[in-house]
């Protein structure tokens, strides 16, 4: 906020009922008040039935269309944990679904002003009663009390009749009496609950049918059933539940070791579960992120939810945890059936089959025969490739920022060509350090590699054809984070893609210049980039790094956003759709259906 701020009229916002617009204009007035001499925590008190809900729900309807009361993040605290309160808050504020300890240090690194939204505080937690993550004050004392000692964060936070954050310091608004609540599920017997929910033929619980407050509520019923844990046992041996059932409360539980799990469930959740709070109501795509959790893991998970999977418009394929990589790129043809090519941790290059993730073989430009620029420089790490052809390779080393080729020795084209580029880009980085390479890409219909640098330009080089010197632009504002280049030969066209560390992505064709507008600018940084000419146009996918990975159909504009289970260094896409995601912890596919993939 700016000084001089004024507090909006109450009038221009929602209406409110007579006895409500005291507590709506001390909420405005606390929110618009920019002279420090306020509290930043605002509480909002008042027993069950008083109108505190209605309240917070006024605020943020209109708080958008004021600077000094937009709300940053709303988060329902009822039944979330300090987890599962972290991912939701995180992922709002642009950092991802994030640990609560990750999610501090980001928010007090980033001194933007964040103003929160929590309502339903005292009804946060979840598991077993018996442990501190089923009471709300782990939440306080892990994230909202550190939270609110960053000096440019602000809360409006609903604590119903309780003492969880001290009213001291706080500016607190008390709504008085409530009205008579009405039953809920709340404190319903397992059995009563699961009585409300439709069956299957087969005499299942379908809980595809099931209400939302039973979803919500059935596993804690379940935990405080007196059967030994056998209500808990069958939710959560139910592949229907687990991709239907609320996604905190089973963390909770599966964060509970006491607890026996069918298979390898306790793994393949806490793969899956960020993951999972961005699916909303979406059964297909819950069962598509549980599903990728679960594919190198559980068998018997994987076969269940395979069906329901693949409904969705996108499902796994292959899982390769064993083959950590830094680099990935297809090499020419691939997409017709061929190669992927994969540099791994120790610099080793290898190839694998994209269809079902199978190591084909070593590289033979990780043996002898070959020869590259450096060699005698010792280890090399590549962290980005773009190959010539299925033998020779550009790549860069990122311990370097340097470029060097891979060729054979019975290749001398390939010498001179891959020589030239990686020689030209040493002596521009010699000249001037903001020349460095931090960027390489190509594409395996392309006869085209893309070079990017410290300084935010774009260097486009033929791949097959000597050229004293790149076609160049300045495109970021800040280096390079990743390339790829698309060629289409029916169209003549070349497209450069390309990320900043900025958070833009942008988009040049080579006969032109590049577009003046980026493609997409975010508060998270882009970590790797793949095009491929699919059956539908020209796709570009987009890794974030704050777990999100976008899917642009170029020529439309139309993106779709694809949950990420890994941390991505490195993607390849093929014309077909399949995509496959690289990083340290290993090789992970999945098939895009590229047939539905733009429908709305």
């Amino acid at each position: 906020m700016t000084a001089g701020t004024t507090t909006p009229d109450i009038a221009a916002w929602p209406p409110l009922d007579e006895h409500e617009r005291a507590a709506g204009r001390q909420l405005l007035d606390w929110a618009a008040d920019d002279s420090g001499a306020r509290p930043r925590l605002c509480l909002v008190r008042g027993a069950a039935g008083s109108g505190k809900s209605r309240l917070l729900a006024w605020f943020l309807a209109g708080s958008a269309g004021h600077p000094a009361t937009t709300v940053h993040a709303t988060v329902l605290a009822e039944g979330l944990t300090a987890e599962s309160f972290a991912w939701a808050a995180g992922r709002q504020l642009g950092y991802g679904p994030l640990a609560p300890a990750r999610l501090l240090d980001r928010m007090s690194e980033d001194e933007r002003p964040v103003l929160l939204l929590v309502p339903d505080l005292h009804r946060a937690g979840a598991g077993p009663a018996d442990l501190p993550a089923a009471a709300p004050a782990p939440l306080v004392t892990e994230l909202l009390e550190p939270l609110l000692s960053l000096p440019h964060v602000r809360a409006v936070v609903e604590v119903g009749e309780s003492g969880l954050l001290p009213a001291d310091d706080a500016e607190t608004i008390d709504v008085g009496d409530g009205a008579t609540a009405h039953p809920g599920t709340g404190r319903q017997s397992f059995a009563d609950l699961v009585a409300t929910v439709p069956h299957t033929a087969e005499g299942r619980p379908d809980w595809a049918q099931a209400s939302a407050p039973v979803l919500r509520h059935v596993l804690d019923a379940a935990l405080r059933a007196d059967d030994q844990g056998a209500a808990v046992r069958g939710l959560l041996s139910d592949p229907g539940f687990l991709v239907h059932g609320s996604v905190p409360a089973l963390t909770a539980v599966l964060a509970d070791e006491r607890i026996a799990v069918p298979g390898q469930l306790r793994r393949v959740w806490r793969r899956a579960a960020s993951g999972l709070t961005a699916q909303d109501d979406d059964s297909t795509g819950r069962a598509a992120v549980l599903h990728a959790a679960a594919v190198d893991t559980d068998a018997s998970l994987t076969e269940f939810l395979r069906p329901l999977a693949r409904r969705h418009w996108w499902s796994a394929v292959w899982a390769r945890p064993d083959a950590p990589v830094t680099a990935l790129a297809l090499l020419p043809g691939a997409g017709r059936g061929l190669g992927l090519l994969a540099a791994d941790v120790t610099g080793r290059l290898r190839t694998y089959d994209v269809d079902t993730g199978a190591g084909t073989d070593v590289h033979p430009g990780s043996g002898a025969g070959f020869v590259h620029a450096g060699s005698g420089a010792g280890f090399v790490r590549p962290g980005s490739l773009a190959p010539r052809d299925a033998r020779s390779v550009l790549l860069l080393d990122d311990r370097a920022d340097a470029l060097l080729p891979w060729v054979p020795e019975d290749d001398p084209t390939a010498a001179i060509v891959l020589g030239h580029i990686a020689e030209y880009h040493g002596s521009q980085a010699l000249a001037e350090r903001d020349a460095r390479v931090t960027a390489l890409g190509g594409g395996p219909e392309s006869p085209y590699a893309v070079v990017g640098d410290g300084s935010g330009a774009l260097h486009l080089w033929s791949l097959t054809e000597y050229q004293d010197s790149p076609r160049s632009r300045p495109v970021h504002e800040r280096p390079v984070t990743a390339v790829a280049c698309l060629h289409l030969s029916d169209k003549d066209l070349t497209l450069v893609f390309s990320a900043g560390l900025e958070g833009s992505v942008r988009l040049w064709e080579a006969s032109a210049e590049p577009m003046p507008d980026p493609v997409e600018r975010r508060g998270s940084r882009p970590t790797a980039l793949a095009a491929a000419d699919t059956p539908v146009g020209p796709v570009l996918a987009v890794a974030w790094d704050d777990g999100e990975l976008h899917l642009w159909h170029v020529f439309s504009g139309r993106v779709r956003t694809l949950p990420l289970l890994h941390p991505c260094a490195a993607l390849a896409l093929t014309p077909e759709g399949l995509l496959v995601v690289g990083d340290p912890e290993g090789l992970y596919a999945v098939r895009l259906r590229l047939d539905v993939l733009w429908e709305l």
